[in-house]
């Protein structure tokens, strides 16, 4: 892969890494220890359970989009390294060069799409 095209994909997962980092951080006030931390109550009374019921909600879909951005700022981390090793552009599965378009739409990508592909059809046939 061409220098050029190496700084271009790293540019890009910077600044997807850059704007996941953003989402996390304003996430953050919404996942407080305590429910009446997080709602910013102060009183002594009791929620009615609905409510209860919403603000549990409303966090557990929180911490399950803050976990999955975290994967991805994982993948993204890893795809970075792989550029300062020289690894990056080289598929898990097969070892061929990933195309530059699959890169353009997925910059942290490990599999050309033949192979995820098959890894896809794989994970299917299990279910």
């Amino acid at each position: 892969m061409r220098k050029t095209d190496l700084q271009k994909f790293k540019k890009l997962l910077l600044e997807k890494r850059e704007a996941i980092i953003e989402e996390i951080s304003a996430m953050n006030p919404q996942l407080g220890t305590t429910i009446r931390e997080s709602t910013g109550d102060i009183s002594s009374y009791s929620y009615h359970m609905a409510d209860q019921g919403t603000d549990a909600m409303n966090r557990e879909i929180a911490f399950m989009l803050t976990s999955k951005s975290g994967r991805l700022l994982y993948h993204i981390d890893e795809a970075l390294r792989r550029i300062d090793s020289g690894e990056y552009g080289k598929c898990f599965g097969c070892g061929k060069q990933i195309s530059t378009a699959r890169l353009a739409a997925v910059p942290h990508a490990r599999f050309c799409i033949e192979c995820k592909s098959a890894e896809e059809e794989k994970k299917a046939g299990k279910r």
